[in-house]
């Protein structure tokens, strides 16, 4: 790989990575090339934003089925989607349709069944209303799929012994998020995903499962193992087993394990991709991510318009809780109203969501800077060190962009917002 830059201030790509990059990005592109690169069948793609003008936008590798990564390539972000559904929450609270301090059930009336009149909509963005448990509410994949059911299944089933305490609702999030929208609203979380996020930002890289035909943005086919492991006989035993445990390992397994769920993510058109997960199938490419959070990172403005109010902004910066995640093994999340932040360099003052395997769109309003990381890779071998792309790529992030303050430069004539 060059080094150098061209007349323009952009960097010479190395071979296999294709779009543009500022020369101050020389490190990240390098480390992108490398780890994200040179996998069989498998792609990817990092968009960085700075004041809302793009200063990277590259991509490499399959996007499945002989399929060349594009810009317009998106990938199942997984649980990256639960920082866009609560941007739609956020946009309500905007207009004032919902106070964050106020009972759910005061919005959604069925969803004070069992002692939950007095959860609020802030215990739910923030992770605190225990009602993590999928085996409560579903037996299986059938019950996963079907969305309308899940939202009133959560809105009749009584909250566990951990409310108050954060503890990651892993994919009941979504749902709620969705049952108390579709009160506030009457529509579903696909559509506010294109009416309230897609749409005002100018932006088709955001869909809550499978884009429509006519969508330029197509789903990446996902490659590797994904979660067969999960679905052998000792594996699926010990976590069914696990339920009943105190502690982390219990509500890890209540939160996240259902037997048959694996299957979920099988084959080249997984089931994933055909239901509403608001807490986890949103295909969405890396720069639809960045557009999103660079409205977040720039006090609510994106290219001249706004799309949130600054003091809706300063609730989503407010960190709700420091207290371990009792579902993440006592992780630091340090839980926003729908978002976290992490104690790594490059991460600890901005907020977004990682989602499983490492997708992320990602905020850092103290320089004005947004991040879309996606790839569509979910292998096992592979999945520690996906998962920690954030690690990598935020540090390398700040430190391009904080060079490029310093300096000026010039995109291709395309990419000029």
């Amino acid at each position: 790989m060059s080094n150098d830059a061209d007349s323009r201030g952009l960097l010479d790509l190395p071979a296999g990575v294709d779009g543009y990059a500022g020369s101050e990005f020389a490190p990240l592109v390098r480390t992108f090339a490398r780890m994200v690169g040179g996998r069989p069948g498998a792609g990817g793609a990092l968009t960085v934003h700075l004041h809302g003008e793009p200063l990277v936008e590259i991509w490499t590798g399959d996007s499945g089925s002989a399929a060349q990564w594009g810009p317009d390539t998106g990938a199942v972000v997984f649980s990256a989607t639960k920082g866009i559904a609560a941007t739609v929450i956020h946009r309500l609270a905007d207009r004032g349709l919902i106070d964050y301090d106020a009972p759910v059930a005061s919005y959604w009336p069925e969803f004070a069944a069992k002692g939950k009149e007095r959860i609020t909509v802030r215990q739910v963005l923030s992770h605190r209303a225990g009602l993590s448990g999928l085996p409560a509410i579903a037996a299986g994949l059938d019950d996963i799929l079907d969305h309308r059911l899940m939202e009133q299944r959560l809105a009749a089933s009584e909250p566990d012994h951990l409310l108050g305490i954060p503890t990651y609702h892993a994919l009941t999030y979504g749902w709620l998020l969705a049952g108390l929208a579709r009160a506030v609203t009457g529509r579903g979380m696909a559509e506010l995903f294109r009416t309230e996020i897609a749409e005002p930002l100018g932006t088709d890289g955001i869909h809550l499962g499978r884009p429509p035909r006519s969508a330029p943005t197509t789903a990446a086919v996902m490659q590797g193992g994904r979660l067969g492991f999960v679905g052998t006989t000792y594996i699926s035993m010990f976590l069914g087993r696990a339920y009943g445990l105190p502690g982390p390992l219990g509500a890890a397994a209540r939160a996240l394990f259902l037997p048959g769920l694996e299957d979920f993510l099988e084959g080249e058109d997984p089931p994933v991709l055909d239901t509403e997960l608001p807490a986890g199938n949103g295909v969405c490419t890396a720069n639809g991510l960045a557009t999103l959070y660079g409205a977040l990172a720039n006090g609510g403005m994106s290219h001249g318009r706004r799309f949130l109010s600054p003091e809706t902004i300063k609730a989503m910066r407010h960190v709700e809780t420091y207290r371990l995640d009792h579902a993440l093994f006592y992780i630091p999340m340090m839980w926003h109203m729908g978002y976290h932040s992490l104690p790594i360099p490059g991460a600890r003052a901005g907020f977004g969501h990682i989602g499983m395997g490492g997708s992320f769109g990602w905020a850092e309003p103290r320089l004005g800077l947004s991040v879309g990381f996606v790839h569509n890779r979910l292998s096992l071998g592979a999945l520690a060190t996906d998962q920690l792309a954030s690690a990598w790529v935020l540090p390398l992030v700040v430190r391009g962009a904080r060079a490029a303050r310093r300096t000026t430069t010039v995109l291709p004539d395309r990419q000029v917002a």
